[in-house]
């Protein structure tokens, strides 16, 4: 009942900074409860980062719950899905070191490009042309399954300048089968039936499990030096984001150009500066110009802004929007998931014999 007066207000005038603000803070307070969340041991043994946590949690509450929240804050929640996300993904570069990828040299830098490439080609292909999926479903749902996970939807889904909803598909895709190749690919590993070794189960593993938290915890399954290689790989698939990113605001820019006048300024896409931000970041670490401690600091507040960006898509998606793509989408992530699957052990096999 109470809802309804602030909606009249808000409808009749444009929100005030004091509602913007105390949306962030609503968004802030949501992702603090969600980050203790996630900490708890049954979360935390599925692999699920924060993020993910996030986005669910939001969409329980954007769904059930929305008529709570006043319409003034609307705009706080929006900045934080929109505005606060992009400069979290720029920070997320003080998690790569040119020295990390250097480690597992050649194999791995092929490994990860061949598998982010392929995957974003065929995960768009077979989301666009054969499940009849709009074109930034389809490319949220390769760029989350070929790069980093939740990350790489938030990138992307910026870059795209794209629904909620689609971001959260795409997410659920990452979350579902994600976490199914946490949880068997050790048990396939020791079985025998991958016939990899120490190498190629790290280059298997981080170059095709979706989140990073899930690649740590498939390969712990397998030995130290395992997971130590599968984090690198991981990371080099993370660093890919910068040329990807580049290159898909540039065909963006391309096909605006492309339109019409009225299209062209409707859509107006330009080369992401977080993107920038995130190579620039990468540099950074790699000099070691910044404390440990500060590293960590930045690290663990970057990781709570994704969290609010997650959160506030979470809150800003609406199931019935999700129904209408129903099976499609989820068909389109199983395909994919079956390329990173077969095709992933087939690219891996190629590069240990063709470095090895």
């Amino acid at each position: 009942m109470s809802a309804a007066p602030s909606s009249t207000v808000a409808s009749h005038s444009p929100p005030s900074t004091r509602g913007q603000l105390n949306g962030v803070l609503f968004v802030a307070l949501f992702a603090a409860a969600v980050t203790s969340l996630s900490s708890l041991p049954a979360i935390a043994k599925l692999g699920m980062s924060p993020l993910i946590v996030g986005i669910v949690a939001g969409a329980i509450y954007g769904n059930a719950l929305r008529d709570g929240m006043p319409e003034s804050w609307a705009a706080g929640v929006n900045f934080s899905a929109r505005k606060l996300l992009r400069i979290a993904v720029g920070f997320f570069g003080l998690r790569v070191s040119l020295q990390e990828i250097a480690q597992v040299g050649v194999p791995g830098l092929v490994e990860s490009a061949v598998i982010v490439v392929s995957t974003l080609v065929i995960g768009t292909w077979v989301g666009t042309k054969i499940m009849k999926l709009d074109r930034d479903t389809a490319l949220l749902t390769a760029a989350g399954s070929a790069i980093c996970g939740a990350a790489a939807v938030l990138a992307f889904e910026s870059t795209l300048q794209s629904k909620p909803h689609k971001s959260a598909m795409a997410v659920g895709s990452v979350v579902l089968f994600g976490t199914l190749s946490m949880f068997m690919y050790p048990v396939v590993y020791r079985a025998g039936w991958l016939h990899l070794d120490t190498l190629g189960a790290g280059l298997f593993f981080g170059g095709t499990i979706h989140e990073v938290a899930q690649v740590v915890g498939a390969a712990s399954n397998v030995s130290p030096e395992a997971t130590h290689i599968a984090t690198i790989v991981k990371m080099t698939r993370v660093m890919l984001l910068v040329p990807v990113l580049l290159v898909l605001g540039m065909w963006l820019n391309r096909t605006a150009r492309g339109t019409s006048a009225q299209k062209t300024g409707a859509r107006k896409v330009a080369v992401p500066w977080f993107a920038l931000g995130f190579l620039a970041l990468v540099v950074v670490n790699s000099l070691h110009v910044l404390p440990e401690v500060a590293t960590h600091t930045i690290n663990t507040l970057d990781t709570f802004a994704l969290t609010m960006a997650m959160t506030a898509l979470g809150i800003e998606t609406r199931v019935s929007q999700i129904r209408e793509a129903g099976p499609r989408a989820l068909s389109a992530g199983l395909i994919v998931y079956l390329w990173l699957t077969i095709g992933g052990l087939g690219i891996t096999w190629g590069v240990e014999r063709l470095f090895g």
